[in-house]
């Protein structure tokens, strides 16, 4: 069991009880049965997107100038980031 906070109070059993039965009896919170739980799916929220898995971490000292730039066109500047400089390569191979 977690450490508990200083100062909490556990409820008694019979208060532990009396909450239980209140909640039962709540038709917005009815437990789900074993067949409700079955049919249950997780939900994939916002997140990152996947990754092509050829990337690599680098540590890379850039002018602050160029990360504000960047980071104040919004959510994704990374990823702006490294298609700028896939362009500039695309544009200067040899």
């Amino acid at each position: 069991m977690p450490k508990l906070k200083e100062g909490h109070i556990s409820p008694t059993p019979d208060e532990d009880a009396a909450i239980t039965a209140a909640a039962m009896s709540d038709p917005d919170a009815i437990p789900y049965t074993d067949e409700e739980w079955a049919t249950v799916k997780p939900v994939r929220g916002p997140g990152r997107p996947a990754g092509s898995g050829a990337k690599r971490q680098i540590s890379l000292r850039i002018d602050t100038d160029v990360i504000e730039a960047f980071k104040g066109q919004g959510s994704g500047w990374q990823t702006k980031m490294n298609e700028v400089l896939r362009e500039w390569v695309a544009t200067h191979r040899a």
